[in-house]
């Protein structure tokens, strides 16, 4: 199972690497998003939210998933990652890792119940302002949806092993470890008890740290650097889950960040993580 999921994983890595900023690599952008698109389309039927930015209209892609009947009434756990990538980059780690964890997440949560029911979301604009996630959190709140949690797959697939490798804001590395191969989950005050009986399933697959970053991250502004903080700050419960991007990859926002930069099997045991750890959740 686990040979099998790093394979799909590595399937989606090489469509989705590519350069696909929305500005100069239009044709690499409308690829990964109907990428996006079309695997989702193999568990349900996805959705389109378009928005405007500057004239142009952009979208999100979005699959809702319910396999239990009798859980359709709660509020959905919505797990985003976005698909764009900056410019002259090919995006592997930011944010290939994060948008291949979302597909394969879509598949599990389509063949595995949950206890709450599944929306899955692809990001654009991430890397321009955070657009596509400002924009649906602003309207799913003046719909008054409520949302169990959102996750936000940001960099999932960059780890080290060498002493020192990790980085930190100032006072943060006096309590967390030196060398770069573990996931972090990184929240507010919200969501501690989500983050630590996440990592206490994530741990199971692979090593994992969490950070309570303060009222919606303003005290740690690394913390405020993907979707989830459009999503703090319409009022629900959000957290990133992150290898700390630039905090331990060299290769952030380079276009060194390529495939032959990854921990497929570190990707592959992140995904595993996730995957057990919002099951129960």
């Amino acid at each position: 199972m686990v040979d099998e999921l790093k394979t799909r994983l590595t399937q989606h890595l090489k469509q989705i690497i590519r350069n696909r900023d929305p500005y100069f690599s239009t044709v690499g952008h409308f690829y990964v998003k109907e990428y996006a698109r079309q695997m989702m389309a193999q568990y349900g039927e996805p959705e389109t939210f378009h928005f405007e930015v500057e004239g142009k209209t952009h979208e999100n892609i979005i699959l809702n998933l319910c396999t239990d009947a009798t859980i359709q009434s709660k509020p959905p756990i919505l797990i985003g990652a976005h698909y764009d990538a900056v410019i002259n980059s090919p995006g592997a780690d930011d944010n290939a890792t994060g948008l291949a964890v979302l597909l394969e997440m879509a598949k599990f949560f389509s063949e595995n119940s949950a206890r709450y029911p599944m929306r899955f979301v692809a990001f654009d604009l991430e890397e321009f302002g955070l657009q596509g996630s400002f924009n649906y959190a602003a309207h799913l709140r003046k719909k008054n949806q409520p949302l169990r949690l959102m996750l936000s797959l940001e960099m999932l697939g960059f780890c080290s092993h060498e002493p020192n490798s990790q980085n930190y804001p100032s006072f943060l590395k006096y309590f967390y470890p030196s060398t770069g191969n573990f996931i972090a989950l990184v929240g507010d005050i919200q969501t501690i008890p989500e983050m630590w009986g996440m990592q206490h399933q994530i741990k199971k697959s692979v090593s994992c740290e969490w950070l309570p970053a303060g009222w919606r991250g303003y005290p740690v502004p690394d913390a405020r650097r993907s979707d989830h903080v459009a999503f703090w700050e319409q009022g629900y419960k959000a957290m990133m889950v992150t290898d700390t991007a630039n905090l331990r990859n060299p290769h952030y926002h380079k276009p060194s960040d390529t495939f032959e930069t990854l921990d497929l099997d570190f990707l592959t045991n992140v995904c595993t993580g996730l995957c057990e750890a919002i099951a129960v959740l």
